[in-house]
């Protein structure tokens, strides 16, 4: 780090280290802390590399007194800025995917910093590695490649094949658990479609197995191939790849769709609230994500959350639709102007 400050090669220090053991906590085997603990370290590992990167600058990453030019001081250090203020000065008003990552990964850590949700870990997953990617990127980007840590990231080996959500042990985890996947959800929903399908914002990727034996010695086992949205046609080559690998499936009409009662229950069982078809019918109609009764064409739903079925003639709905409703309930205010309606309607 020869020509570089004290201060500067300090902070890029702590920031690639806490990256690291962020990485090794995530992919250790035995850790049930894991979502919980990789998110508090990248936040170190961020806010350490932005205060690197401004004190490279020549900016002091502190925070001033009320119309004074003196620096707070908390135990005889100036108050640094925090992760949320360095994405203020640095990208101001811009606000591109990596910055939305950050944004969501900050508002999780006030969540799960003192809770074990391994629950959640499948979840976030593209999250998580896109949070490293981003900071790997910018590192390099601002202090060269002889910074990248990625030579010492290893792909974690997994005993099962799908990821399985454990139970929850008592009421107050449960309560806490609600609590994270309604931010989760909304935080998700608030995306423009831009970011949400942003590599870095969520990291997708292909995981192509490898069949034969006939391998070269530098072969590997697996290959991971980097969703690219800008090359649909090549993207389209590997579906058809993953299609002719995954086990047959019998094709099942609406499968994963839910009804209007299913839909009621579950939001009633999150929220701990009464929530009704009828109360569900008002969200519906609020959000207009389907026609009324005897429209003209009754198929012009919003095909994110609900379904027609011509041969039924119903409507079937999705879990994302499931988890936007939870969401929004979750807002004191909305839930009463549902129950206000429900009222006009008894």
């Amino acid at each position: 780090m020869k020509g570089l400050p004290y201060e500067v090669k300090t902070l890029i220090q702590k920031a690639r280290e806490s990256a690291q053991l962020a990485v090794e906590t995530y992919n250790r085997p035995t850790a049930s802390f894991r979502s919980g603990a990789y998110v508090v370290l990248m936040i170190i590992a961020w806010t350490s590399l932005f205060h690197a990167i401004f004190f490279r600058k020549k900016i002091k990453p502190f925070h001033r007194k009320k119309n004074s030019s003196r620096f707070e001081i908390i135990d005889g250090e100036p108050k640094r800025w925090e992760l949320k203020d360095c994405l203020s000065h640095y990208y101001k008003a811009d606000n591109p995917p990596l910055r939305s990552n950050i944004e969501f990964f900050i508002g999780l850590r006030n969540k799960i910093e003192h809770h074990s949700l391994s629950q959640i870990d499948p979840s976030i997953f593209g999250e998580c590695q896109a949070i490293l990617l981003n900071f790997e990127n910018l590192l390099t980007t601002e202090f060269g490649e002889k910074y990248a840590i990625r030579a010492g990231l290893t792909y974690a080996l997994q005993f099962n094949r799908n990821l399985k959500f454990f139970g929850l042990k008592n009421k107050e985890q449960q309560k806490v658990f609600k609590s994270v996947i309604t931010y989760i959800d909304s935080f998700r929903s608030s995306l423009s479609t831009e970011i949400q399908s942003s590599l870095e914002y969520s990291f997708k990727v292909y995981l192509l197995p490898k069949i034969g034996n006939n391998f070269s010695n530098d072969a590997v086992a697996v290959e991971w191939i980097k969703y690219d949205p800008s090359n649909p046609e090549e993207m389209q080559k590997y579906e058809k790849v993953v299609a002719m690998i995954k086990p047959k499936e019998v094709s099942v009409s609406n499968l994963g769709q839910l009804k209007p009662s299913q839909i009621a229950s579950e939001v009633a069982k999150r929220l701990g609230k009464k929530f009704t078809t009828t109360d569900h019918a008002t969200c519906y109609r609020n959000f207009n994500i389907r026609p009324t009764k005897g429209a003209s064409n009754p198929s012009a739903c919003d095909s994110r959350y609900c379904q027609y079925d011509a041969l039924h003639k119903d409507y079937s709905y999705s879990s994302q639709w499931l988890n936007f409703l939870v969401a929004q309930l979750s807002d004191q205010n909305f839930y009463e102007k549902i129950i206000q309606n429900r009222k006009r309607n008894v």
